[in-house]
């Protein structure tokens, strides 16, 4: 039956025409699990984790805590960690291990900062940067987070959902890309003065990069921001509220490497140097994208969906000059993140993506060839899968996306 099933995709597959973009909403999930999946401990609405070199992992929780956990689910709580604006889809977002990290003791952080412009009080997302430092003789043992620094933030504040907050670093270990996502604001994903609905392309101290499109670029000193409108039409014409005052040059424009993004929650570097996103399309049509420098993603002038309330959107087969998914999901799947696999314990998926699906409560498989991505196998492990991450040892470990969510370990049967 296994077989068959795969069959079926495939056929599905190739019938597909050339260079055509591939529905995976309806793919029906394998008959069994191929691996097994065991609760460590739990967490309140984990959302990120990340593997230091001895196989111990930082992990954030929306409502704010930073933790340092062992592969036996021992947790040690890290100090000075920022305040931030928990509620809906903010809160303690990312956190990932600078590549320097054995020199560096280096750590960053993608979290909704609160604050109050205009006599509106709201949260923008920041990036911090900041030294971990472990205590582990001290009784009790320590974890502390010293000189953290924003290093970039959307310093316009305001109100809705949809961070981003995705970061990956650069193959050559010397720069960063961060995903910041529309806000629920739409527009501003087109308007090249607002980093909202855009990929960034930093270096690690949070500079435009030099080899951006716009490098060297400013923007508007100012811009107005919007409340979430009700819909992409009535984005068109929604009041600003207040109009923000850069307090310096608007870099916007030279840190851009890519525009017309939604909730860009997925980013992972592929072993071949192309970069992948994963982002939530609104009642439909979320998408696996290929990022390439310079290009337009879409959002929200194109969808394969519709508005949560039915109002239609443009196809992306009526605009040539934007660039489709490669994979898109309707119905969705909600992705929580991507990531390649490499390592041993799972050796043929090297080279794959593996994307927690929350709607789906799945763990899905992406063959990936070169700038081609083909959807393989879809597990319902009946788990919201928030993140999913490899290990030093190359075993995959999973945060589900609930208030008292598990942690796993995924490996083979």
């Amino acid at each position: 039956m296994k077989t068959l099933m795969k069959a079926a995709l495939l056929l599905t597959v190739a019938s597909v025409p050339a260079g055509a973009q591939i529905n995976a909403g309806d793919q029906k999930p394998e008959a069994s699990l191929p691996f097994n999946m065991a609760q460590v401990t739990t967490f309140n609405l984990p959302w990120r984790m990340a593997f230091l070199p001895d196989g111990r992992m930082l992990v954030t929780e929306k409502v704010g805590p930073l933790w340092l956990v062992t592969p036996q689910g021992m947790k040690r709580p890290v100090l000075n960690y920022p305040a931030v604006l928990y509620g809906g889809q903010g809160g303690m977002l990312g956190v990932y291990v600078s590549p320097n990290f054995a020199s560096d003791q280096t750590v960053y952080l993608t979290y909704s900062e609160p604050g109050t412009i205009g006599g509106i009080s709201g949260s923008s997302l920041a990036l911090a940067k900041a030294k971990l430092v472990l205590n582990d003789s001290a009784t009790p043992a320590t974890a502390s987070l010293e000189d953290l620094k924003v290093i970039w933030r959307d310093g316009a504040r305001g109100r809705g959902g949809q961070f981003g907050a995705a970061l990956v670093f650069a193959q050559d270990g010397k720069s960063l890309f961060l995903t910041v996502g529309d806000r629920q604001r739409f527009w501003p994903a087109q308007d090249p003065n607002q980093p909202l609905g855009k990929i960034l392309h930093l270096t690690l101290d949070g500079k435009p990069s030099p080899d951006n499109p716009n490098y060297g670029k400013t923007g508007a000193p100012s811009v107005g921001i919007i409340n979430p409108p009700s819909d992409t039409e009535a984005g068109k014409t929604a009041p600003v509220v207040y109009t923000y005052k850069f307090p310096g040059k608007n870099e916007t424009p030279s840190e851009v490497w890519t525009t017309g993004h939604r909730t860009p929650y997925g980013l992972a570097m592929a072993p071949d140097g192309h970069l992948w996103e994963a982002e939530h399309g609104p009642k439909g049509g979320d998408e696996l994208n290929l990022i390439e420098k310079g290009k337009n993603y879409g959002w929200p002038l194109v969808s394969y969906a519709t508005n949560y309330n039915g109002v239609p959107i443009p196809s992306p087969d009526t605009r040539p000059d934007l660039t489709k998914p490669v994979i898109y999901w309707t119905p969705i799947i909600a992705p929580g993140n991507i990531t390649f696999y490499k390592g041993n314990v799972f050796p043929q998926w090297n080279g794959s993506i593996l994307l927690g699906g929350m709607a789906t409560m799945s763990i899905n498989r992406i063959v990936v060839d070169g700038t081609k991505a083909t959807p393989a196998e879809r597990w319902s492990v009946g788990h919201r899968m928030r993140d999913i991450e490899v290990a030093p040892d190359g075993t995959l470990w999973a945060l589900e996306d609930a208030p008292n969510g598990g942690m796993f370990k995924i490996t083979p049967k």
